[in-house]
């Protein structure tokens, strides 16, 4: 049984936002609208933090990619009072939509702020509802919601694989975020596998976690850049 991770080269990343845009499409995530917004009722699966780093006039603009870090130790899970969500066996973080009752309890124990509360009913207007996926189903009002690795193209995979008698080769699942980087800074795998590009890269001295002193053992690992 494989563990899904990703590895973030924040060296590659540019802010372009890619990944925020194709993350949207491929999930059929909802927007809210300027006025929602700004209620804090926006939902993105994945976001670019943009902050300066050094001071005036030395300084850099820096940018990072955070979606759900899929933690082995979650708190998200255990304050859940329907085990909406859960863990895998294949180490992510899932959510059970159809069992949600909406508490928010998860939102408020994720340390990464990666969890969303579906406000609305989602809509489209015509002809925007032709371009969503059939594979991801949509969430209605009241649930929770978050990234989830792109477990539809993670399922297809080993179900393929598992059909013609293999296994899953490395970089052989891509999720929308990581397909979408033009950069090639998201690199999603396997960690158990540690000929794997995304569990080499975890193991890099560049490699570092985010909040990782909260013992939640997310499973992104962030390459931090170099200095010149």
């Amino acid at each position: 049984m494989a563990r899904w991770g990703m590895a973030v080269d924040l060296d590659r990343c540019n802010g372009c936002g890619a990944c925020v845009t194709a993350c949207h499409a491929e999930n059929n995530i909802s927007t809210v609208g300027p006025d929602q917004a700004s209620r804090g009722r926006a939902k993105h699966w994945i976001r670019v933090e943009r902050y300066w780093e050094g001071e005036f006039p030395d300084v850099r603009l820096k940018f990072r990619p955070v979606m759900c870090q899929h933690c082995e130790n979650a708190p998200c899970e255990p304050v859940c009072p329907t085990y909406a969500s859960h863990h895998t066996e294949d180490g992510l973080n899932a959510q059970v939509y159809n069992r949600c009752i909406g508490t928010r309890y998860c939102a408020n124990a994720c340390p990464y702020n990666v969890r969303f509360f579906d406000f609305f009913n989602p809509s489209w207007d015509k002809p925007l509802h032709l371009q969503l996926n059939p594979d991801v189903s949509l969430r209605e009002v009241g649930v929770m919601e978050k990234c989830t690795f792109c477990v539809q193209r993670i399922k297809a995979a080993t179900i393929q694989a598992k059909a013609e008698d293999r296994t899953v080769a490395d970089g052989e699942i891509n999720p929308a975020c990581a397909q979408a980087c033009p950069a090639k800074a998201l690199v999603f795998g396997d960690l158990d596998d540690p000929d794997s590009a995304v569990s080499r890269l975890s193991r890099s001295p560049r490699g570092s976690k985010l909040l990782e002193d909260r013992g939640t053992e997310p499973k992104v690992a962030y390459l931090s850049r170099s200095s010149r």
